[in-house]
Order: structure tokens, then C-alpha cells, then sequence
């Protein structure tokens, strides 16, 4: 099969910024910019307020927990939702939805009332909409760029967060100390403003009318099965877990650190925060060339290996000028895990299942760091800041060196739909419910091509579960040594309809090297039996 000019290869190789030429891209890349700006100076305050309200490591945490537990708790479902719903407009409500939030915490503020309660509740609520708009944002970038220019995208979207991580706290720490929180909590509820005016500019394409469109349930069962299927994504999900796990011991300890080892106030968390954003930046810049030198699994490990190293040594309280580089460092390291694993992730998955998949990695990021600032708030309760950030540090590095024997997939297959299998033809009408759906393809092969077939069916195997079947195995045939059957079993018909759609490129690839194997004129049998309900 000959490479076509939208292979992942190519896409590795667009110019870094070539994205910021569409317009609705840039648009969205400069309001989502904003936004973040706004939530980082939210968040600020609410880490300091929370170092005001209470001197608890455990507490302080807590308010890290309680903005991505629900993340992990409800990202499925808000990736079903971003593959089924309009996701333009799912991205308004959740952004009035998230302004609110501001506001809210702007009052609350202004009146003096809020406690630490009230800011870890209103951090799970904040956390909710994350939840809901995280699959969708990343789910809508294929929509806005040409496939050569994903990865580039997704790169770009990374920079965009960092930037504002940059500009964000560090405003926010400037802010908190001349006006206050609710100064800090009004101009993270205009940028909220900002954002759904981008949204609303976006004119898009209307989705046309589909009989074999997707509800709820059935795309929540699908997405499941997909990603239990797909044993790279897998390695991608390991992966992101081993680094974030200790990775998040740096924020969830962040504003102890800053006020405790440092002895500063919040301008000086708001410092150290944007320190590590401008690190990020400066990453996102240097990750072209440092992809030319190292590949994803390499990089991955230089990114954990710097990281454990800045943990260490800001365990050890250096003067602040010493530990400000090590800041950058930081933001270095973060911005080149991050790009690294969500860029393979967007790689490996085609579009139809692209938002539940992205959630399924989202639940793992985010359940990770929520666990991880838990952990770590709870060693630092008991043996110090230092000391907790020193385990974290050596946590990270142990478990990331074994983990580096699990390579990442390279992300270079042809996902686009292949069209490969013509639509079934029945001699009657079949209601869309029915079901369950058995479909049984007899195969004639040789004796001795025999193992070697069940080496290449047992790799299609993975491809028909993600697909849509719920049950697989093929038999053959005592009385007839050349005959093999494969079966697979799907949940309804209109479930086997979209199967068709699904099969990409290389998938179909696969299924044509199957076939080499089978013997005489005629294709492969293929048969459709239908459930019945029987009487009682």
C-alpha cells in the first residue's frame, strides 16, 4: 500500500506552528489561552486561601484531589457525550457552567465566607466541568487541522496551556497580594466571557442525519470495549500513570513549598508557578529538535529522570536562586511527558472513538494525580514537605526505569475508514435493535499454512473486539482439515453496521493478509445469523 500524504509519518513532520494558519484553529488557540489564564489564577487563590484556612499538608492537598477526582470519576462519560453530542455547543454549556463556578467563588470571596470546605467543594465542582470539557477540546482538533498537522496541534495545544501557565499564576500571585481573591475570581470570570464568544464565532459544520447514530449507552459500551481491546493504548495508559503518579507531588506540595521551605508569600507561589510555565514553553520550543534526537520512549524517560532530579534537589531547600532553574526545569520536563504521551495517544486512535478513548486517558492522567496528591499529601503530613518531595523523587525515577522496557507504540498505522467490507446484503429487512448479531467466516487453508494463519487471525482478533464484537474464536472442523471458522459475536445489528465503518486502513491491511492464506476462487463464506426470542 502505497503512503498517503496524511500518514502519521508526515504528520510528525509538519512545521511546528503551520496549525496557527487555519483560522478557526487559531481563534479557539488564542481564547482557550486566555481561559486557562483565568483558571490558573483561580487556582492560585484557591491554593493559597487554602494555606490560609487551614495549616494541614493533607488539606492542602486535598483541594489538587478534589479539582481531578472528578475527572477520573467522569471522564467515559464525558467522552461519550463529546462523540455523540454537537460539540460546540457542549463546550458552551460546560464554559457557562465553569463561569458560574467563578463567580460563585468571586462572592463568596468578596463577602468573606469562604472556608476550606467550601473551596475543596466548589474545586469538585470546577473539576466536574474539567471532566466534561477535557475529551471534548481535544476530540474537536482533528475537526480544525489537516491529519499532517495533528501532531503539531496537539504540540500547540500543550504550548497554549504552558503560555498561560506562564502568564496565569503568575498575574494570579500579583493580583491576590494588591486586590484579593475576589479581584483574582472576577478576571478568571471574564475570561470565561471570552471563551464562549470564540465558541459561538466557530461556525460548525453541521452533523448530518444518521440512522446508525450513537446513543448513550451503546457508545459507552463501545468505547469500553474498545479501549479493554486495544492493547497499545494500554502501554499508553501504563505509562502516563507511572509518570504522574509521582509527578504530581510538585503541585499537590507546590504552596507548602513556596510558604514552608522558601518562606515566601503568594506572589512568590504565583512566581514559582510561572516559572515552571515558562519552563513548559521553553520545552514546547525545544521539542522539535529534541524529537530529533530522541525517540518517544527515550524522551519520555528524560522527562521523568529530569523531573525526579529537580524533586530531589528542591528537597534539599537550595537558596532561591539555585531552585528557580530548577523550576524551569520542571516546566521543561512536564511540558515533554505531556506532548509526548497525549501525542501518541491521539496517533493510535481513529475518529470514530477518538473522544471516549482521549477520556479513558484523561481518567488514568487525572486519577493518577489525584491519587498521587493524596499519597504525597499524606507523606508530607507525616515526615515533612522535603521529605515527602525526596520519596516522590525517588519513586519516579525506580518505577519509570522499569517501566521503559514497555515501549510506546510509534502511532504510524493509516486509521482512516478503509470502507473495506461491502455492506451486508439480507434477503429481508433487519430491525436495528436485533440482536445479538453472529457473524461466521469459513476460511480454507492449507495444512501447513495452518499455524501460521492462527498467528495472523489471533493479531485480527484485537481488531474485531475493538470494533464492536463482544465475543471471538475460531474452530475448525474435524471432518474437514482444510476448514477453519471464525466467529465473532456483536450486540446488535445496527452495532455490526457501524462495525463496517469502522474497519481503517490498516486494519484492512491485516484482513488482506489473512486472505492470502485462504485456497481456491472464491472469497471467504461469510454468514449473518441473527438472536431469536423464543416462545414460552
Amino acid at each position: 500500500m502505497t503512503a498517503s500524504s496524511s500518514s502519521p509519518t508526515a504528520a510528525a513532520k509538519a512545521k511546528p506552528f503551520a496549525p496557527l494558519a487555519h483560522a478557526t484553529f487559531a481563534v479557539l488557540w488564542v481564547a482557550t489561552i486566555m481561559g486557562n489564564v483565568g483558571s490558573f489564577m483561580r487556582d492560585v487563590a484557591n491554593a493559597w486561601l487554602a494555606t490560609e484556612l487551614s495549616s494541614s499538608p493533607t488539606a492542602v492537598a486535598a483541594i489538587q484531589a478534589a479539582a481531578t477526582l472528578p475527572i477520573f470519576l467522569l471522564a467515559i462519560p464525558a467522552g461519550v457525550l463529546s462523540d455523540i453530542l454537537d460539540r460546540r455547543r457542549f463546550l458552551i454549556v460546560i464554559q457557562v457552567a465553569l463561569g458560574l463556578v467563578s463567580g460563585t467563588l468571586m462572592v463568596l470571596a468578596w463577602r468573606n465566607a469562604l472556608t476550606i470546605e467550601i473551596l475543596i467543594v466548589m474545586a469538585f465542582v470546577g473539576g466536574i466541568g474539567a471532566a466534561m470539557m477535557g475529551p471534548t477540546w481535544q476530540s474537536i482538533v482533528p475537526e480544525l487541522v489537516p491529519r499532517t498537522e495533528l501532531r503539531s496541534a496537539v504540540a500547540l495545544n500543550g504550548l497554549g496551556v504552558n503560555i498561560a501557565r506562564a502568564i496565569g499564576p503568575a498575574t494570579g500571585g500579583v493580583l491576590l497580594a494588591a486586590f484579593g481573591a475576589a479581584a483574582t475570581y472576577a478576571v478568571d470570570f471574564v475570561s470565561y466571557i471570552l471563551v464562549i464568544g470564540a465558541l459561538i464565532w466557530w461556525r460548525r459544520a453541521p452533523r448530518a442525519s444518521d440512522p446508525l447514530r450513537e446513543h448513550f449507552f451503546g457508545a459507552l459500551r463501545a468505547g469500553l470495549r474498545y479501549t479493554r481491546a486495544h492493547s497499545k493504548l494500554h502501554v499508553v495508559l501504563l505509562r502516563a500513570t507511572v509518570y504522574f503518579i509521582s509527578g504530581s507531588a510538585i503541585w499537590a506540595l507546590l504552596p507548602l513549598v513556596a510558604r514552608q521551605v522558601f518562606g515566601g508569600g503568594a506572589g512568590l507561589y504565583g512566581l514559582l508557578l510561572g516559572m515552571v510555565g515558562g519552563g513548559a514553553i521553553v520545552g514546547a520550543l525545544l521539542l522539535p529538535r529534541l524529537q530529533a534526537w530522541l525517540n518517544s520512549d527515550r524522551l519520555l524517560l528524560a522527562a521523568a529522570a529530569a523531573t525526579a532530579v529537580s524533586m530531589g534537589l528542591l528537597s534539599l531547600a537550595p537558596p532561591l536562586a539555585l531552585a528557580l532553574p530548577l523550576f524551569l526545569l520542571l516546566g521543561v520536563a512536564w511540558i515533554a511527558a505531556l506532548t509526548t504521551l497525549g501525542g501518541v495517544a491521539q496517533a493510535i486512535l481513529p475518529d470514530w472513538v477518538r473522544g471516549r478513548a482521549l477520556a479513558v486517558y484523561q481518567m488514568v492522567f487525572n486519577g493518577a494525580l489525584a491519587a498521587g496528591s493524596l499519597i504525597w499529601g499524606a507523606v508530607a503530613q507525616n515526615v515533612g514537605v522535603p521529605m515527602g518531595l525526596l520519596a516522590a523523587a525517588v519513586f519516579l525515577l525506580v518505577t519509570s526505569l522499569l517501566a521503559h522496557r514497555l515501549r510506546l507504540p510509534q502511532g504510524e498505522e493509516d486509521l482512516a475508514p478503509s470502507q473495506a467490507w461491502p455492506d451486508p446484503r439480507m434477503a429481508v429487512p433487519v430491525e436495528a435493535d436485533r440482536g445479538p448479531v453472529l457473524i461466521q467466516i469459513d476460511y480454507r487453508v492449507a495444512p501447513e499454512d495452518r499455524q501460521e494463519f492462527l498467528r495472523t487471525v489471533n493479531r485480527l482478533s484485537e481488531e474485531r473486539r475493538r470494533d464492536g464484537a463482544f465475543n471471538w474464536c475460531v474452530m475448525d472442523d474435524p471432518n474437514d482439515p482444510e476448514r477453519l471458522v471464525e466467529w465473532f459475536l456483536v450486540e446488535s445489528w445496527a452495532e455490526h453496521l457501524r462495525q463496517h465503518r469502522r474497519v481503517h486502513n490498516a486494519d484492512a491491511d491485516l484482513q488482506r493478509e489473512l486472505l492470502r492464506f485462504h485456497r481456491g476462487d472464491a472469497p471467504p463464506k461469510v454468514q449473518h445469523l441473527l438472536g431469536l426470542t423464543l416462545p414460552r
